[in-house]
């Protein structure tokens, strides 16, 4: 008990600082220093802890990273911490990748829970961001944890503006047909990972935007010392929630407390301030002793923490350190894909389809065409199209580049030999933003929610070519020609840069629009 009157009876543990993934956001670029694994805590002295903690109040423990599932005796130490009288629950943190695989011996052992990291739904922007395959490694273990009867699988999304708050919907309909509960996470400062305000997407934003696809949304009941804010959509078998740890803080009814793999005591995620344990533990300290150091620590606990604008600046640890994230990060990359799709739904695409490919002749269906410039008023000035006025309908665009880019440096970009790295992955990626910042870009444009981008590249080996196709959605009133076009425009730009070195004689042409659906002037297509 805090002098707050917190009762802490939950307990989170680092078991590695190690991870098998390269994530961008949890370390600084430079990397971390990682203990020697000397100083690391044994396997007998998590239980022996774990054993203090449970003999005073603690009911749950969550075992974190780094990667906890990396560590060689997790199912052992799952057993261990079984047997403990009083415990309840045994939960795990993991990224998911080798959960399918351990997950069968994990609850024979006594693992009750499972939260699995997750912050895309398309397999190459996953690669992008960890830096290793391993998306549908993670979608087996979600699935193997719902056949196994884990209910809810818990999945944590960090939200990061600009990278993947366009995903938010899709993962709401994740939730539809499996009993999962997404919960979307703040995205939060620490010690290296160049966190400023402009990141964060509050939930509040975030509900918005959830509520017009589902104003059905429930709100459902929860526990006072839940950190979550949970909904619900009718019928749907799963659940969403939101950890507003930076808008809305739940320090008033924190009960949770950590040890660091080095067996460090925080009683606070963002304090600097840190107890060890192990020096302890090994110096021969009583259980008495061991136990009046934890119950000072907690006894300094202070009532909250620094607050959404001063946390930023503050010293901390790096998250991989601390055990709130599992990802890492290194310049590395294995991504050899040849025809990347970035649709959620992982609809595959042709790499040989002559739909964009082809520089065939075409014919183009322009109905109720305009003779006057819309954006431009009766003197002749710039100004931006009122549409206020409009209906709302589903509008979606479909635009095309290519990008000629000789036989050497076309042979360098199927091998994946070029120097700046995956040159379709980072093109992908660039074409999804950039369709994203479009109104940032084009002085005139409208900035209107994008429900869906997709952003796929094929290599044409018959003209040394990447050929390139982007499509948006949304269901407003003005359409999304121009963030179809931008994202095109983008992806063939990044392709250029990343290929320069080897040569510029690189060729963009044919970037043009090929569809669109939705508004007052009816559908456009090139035939």
């Amino acid at each position: 008990m805090d002098s707050f009157g917190r009762h802490h009876n939950y307990l989170r543990i680092s078991l590695t600082e190690k991870c098998n993934l390269r994530c961008q956001y949890c370390m600084p670029e430079e990397g971390v220093q990682l203990t020697p694994k000397s100083e690391l805590l044994t396997a007998q002295e998590i239980i022996t802890l774990a054993r203090l903690f449970v003999k005073e109040g603690v009911e749950k423990i969550r075992l974190t990273g780094g990667e906890p599932l990396i560590r060689p005796d997790v199912v052992d130490i799952v057993g261990q911490l079984y047997k403990l009288e009083g415990l309840k629950t045994i939960a795990v943190t993991t990224n998911g990748i080798n959960l399918a695989r351990l997950l069968p011996r994990l609850k024979e052992a006594g693992l009750n829970a499972i939260n699995i990291s997750l912050d895309t739904l398309v397999p190459a922007k996953f690669e992008f961001i960890v830096r290793r395959k391993g998306f549908h490694k993670v979608m087996e273990g979600i699935h193997k944890a719902t056949e196994l009867g884990y209910h809810p699988v818990k999945v944590n999304c960090v939200v990061m503006r600009g990278f993947n708050e366009d995903e938010v919907l899709d993962f709401v309909d994740f939730t539809k047909d499996l009993p999962l509960d997404v919960r979307f996470i703040e995205y939060m400062p620490f010690d290296g990972n160049k966190w400023n305000f402009k990141k964060m997407v509050s939930y509040k934003e975030m509900l918005d935007t959830i509520k017009q696809r589902w104003p059905e949304l429930e709100r459902l009941p929860c526990e006072s010392s839940s950190t979550a804010k949970s909904y619900k959509v009718p019928h749907f078998q799963g659940q969403i929630s939101f950890i507003t740890s930076m808008s809305e803080h739940f320090c008033g009814s924190c009960n949770r407390l950590r040890i660091t793999a080095d067996g460090n005591l925080k009683v606070c995620l963002f304090g600097n301030s840190e107890v060890s344990l192990r020096d302890h533990l090994r110096s021969g300290a009583s259980e008495e002793e061991l136990i009046q150091i934890i119950g000072a620590a907690v006894g300094r606990k202070k009532k909250q923490h620094a607050g959404m604008f001063n946390i930023s600046r503050m010293k901390n640890r790096p998250m991989v350190l601390i055990g709130y994230c599992v990802f890492q990060k290194d310049p590395s990359s294995t991504f050899d894909t040849k025809c990347l799709d970035a649709s959620v739904g992982q609809v595959p695409v042709d790499c040989q389809s002559k739909e964009v490919c082809s520089g065939s002749e075409f014919h183009t269906k322009v109905p109720r065409a305009s003779d006057n410039l819309t954006h431009t008023d009766e003197e002749g000035r710039a100004t931006m199209v009122d549409v206020g006025g409009k209906p709302d309908s589903r509008r979606t665009a479909v635009a095309g580049a290519v990008v000629l880019l000789g036989e050497k440096a076309f042979r360098m970009v199927r091998q994946n030999q070029v120097k700046k790295g995956d040159v379709l992955a980072v093109a992908q990626i660039a074409g999804i933003q950039g369709a994203k910042l479009t109104s940032q870009l084009i002085p005139l444009c409208h900035n209107i929610p994008l429900y869906h981008v997709e952003v796929s590249l094929s290599l044409d080996e018959a003209r040394h070519a990447v050929v390139i196709r982007s499509s948006c959605h949304t269901w407003g009133r003005t359409g999304v020609e121009m963030e179809a076009l931008t994202a095109a425009s983008l992806a063939a730009l990044t392709v250029y840069d990343m290929c320069k070195a080897v040569t510029h004689d690189i060729v963009i042409q044919e970037l043009k629009l090929l569809s669109k659906t939705g508004g007052q002037r009816g559908d456009f297509s090139r035939v």
